[in-house]
């Protein structure tokens, strides 16, 4: 049985979105680059332009989902909302309604909250952000909401639950709990039409 090491899988997201987030700059620099030399906007342009902006969102969003955080660290709302209007922008919407900052391990749990409200709604819909420091709840809302039940149950689960079976996409699900847990805190999950986690 596999369980994961959090602090391995962290400095391995950490090193990836570090190498990767400086070429994914400099695309955007060199489309500016281009504009100011008088080069005609075109579809082309625009669709180079719209990818870089996503995978620059994207890269920014891993990085405090899967990166390493140190004790003290905290994340203003104004970056914790930005980032996630950057990557929550088609079918999915991410409703951002905590106030002020939070301490980066919450900011953390939050974002891999949102991977896994995701997962419950691959047909669209909104995903709500409350709470504070205290206490977050995240809720996957959509009309067609299918929340599949063996991944929710490992953010309950009383035992850090093997790791072999489950898809890479669904990761968070095995971080999120051992996250919660150096944090000194446990998972609430409520299906009821939607789905939401507290903790």
């Amino acid at each position: 049985m596999t369980q994961p090491n959090r602090n391995l899988a962290a400095l391995i997201g950490s090193r990836i979105c570090h190498d990767l987030i400086s070429p994914v700059g400099a695309i955007s620099n060199g489309l500016e680059l281009l504009g100011m030399a008088g080069v005609p906007d075109g579809p082309e342009m625009a669709l180079v332009a719209d990818s870089a902006a996503n995978a620059n969102a994207r890269l920014r969003f891993f990085r405090v989902a899967f990166g390493l955080t140190s004790e003290g660290q905290s994340m203003a709302e104004r970056e914790m909302r930005g980032i996630v209007d950057g990557v929550y922008t088609a079918k999915i919407a991410c409703d951002w309604q905590v106030p002020g900052a939070l301490p980066r391990q919450m900011a953390q749990a939050a974002f891999l909250a949102i991977l896994c409200a995701e997962q419950a709604i691959p047909y669209g819909g909104t995903i709500r952000v409350e709470g504070g420091a205290d206490a977050l709840r995240i809720t996957a809302i959509g009309d067609r909401a299918e929340p599949k039940p063996e991944y929710w149950a490992r953010l309950t689960a009383p035992e850090p639950l093997d790791v072999d079976d489950l898809p890479a996409a669904q990761v968070q699900f095995a971080l999120l709990p051992g996250l919660l847990a150096e944090m000194g805190r446990r998972a609430d999950v409520q299906m009821n039409g939607s789905v939401s986690v507290s903790f």
